[in-house]
């Protein structure tokens, strides 16, 4: 393989670790509570129904009828319990309610201390993230530095850490740029 393919193939599965750690990054942030009710907060808590574990939005349908309200719809009523059951046992300090028709999960306003907690371990997911990232680039130009032993010129070598830098940097900035609307959502009363 020529060391130009070799580049390219080392600079996409850059981009692609870089994108999923991103992805990932806004997923475990939406978990977390802000002010108000989103399906994300439940959507993905497994539920044992039928001998297996399934998540919760295929399990019902989830609604946020009001800014403060998660109305889940249990398509087969005889899950209800289960679906209780596991959302009580989620460790999300949610406390549902079923009234026979649907189960309600009404979230109570946040105080200044729990809103820092929440920003906090928002804080912490997102340094988290930045270290990936980081350890990212590192893989990356190692990848790259090996290829000067199939020919790879000084001044290439150069241009592509400096590329997998830029790279880094817009990820992270764009992890800044998450963590704020995140820190607002939390912090808005």
């Amino acid at each position: 393989m020529e060391v130009n393919e070799k580049m390219t193939g080392i600079m996409n599965e850059t981009k692609e670790k870089m994108k999923k750690s991103l992805n990932d990054l806004a997923h475990s942030l939406s978990q977390i509570r802000s002010g108000r009710a989103t399906p994300a907060l439940v959507e993905d808590i497994k539920v044992e129904v039928y001998g297996q574990q399934m998540p919760m939005n295929q399990i019902g349908s989830i609604n946020i009828p009001e800014p403060r309200m998660i109305l889940i719809d249990v398509w087969d009523k005889s899950n209800s319990q289960e679906v209780l059951k596991a959302i009580q046992k989620s460790g999300r300090n949610l406390n549902p309610q079923d009234d026979g028709v649907a189960i309600r999960i009404v979230l109570p306003e946040l105080n200044e201390e729990r809103r820092k907690e929440l920003l906090k371990l928002a804080k912490q997911k997102v340094e988290d993230h930045k270290v990936s990232i980081r350890n990212i680039r590192r893989d990356a130009n190692e990848n790259i530095k090996k290829l000067k032993n199939d020919g790879l010129s000084e001044d290439d070598l150069h241009q592509k850490q400096n590329e997998i830098q830029k790279l880094t940097d817009e990820n992270i900035a764009h992890m800044d740029e998450i963590f704020k609307k995140k820190e607002t959502e939390i912090m808005t009363v």
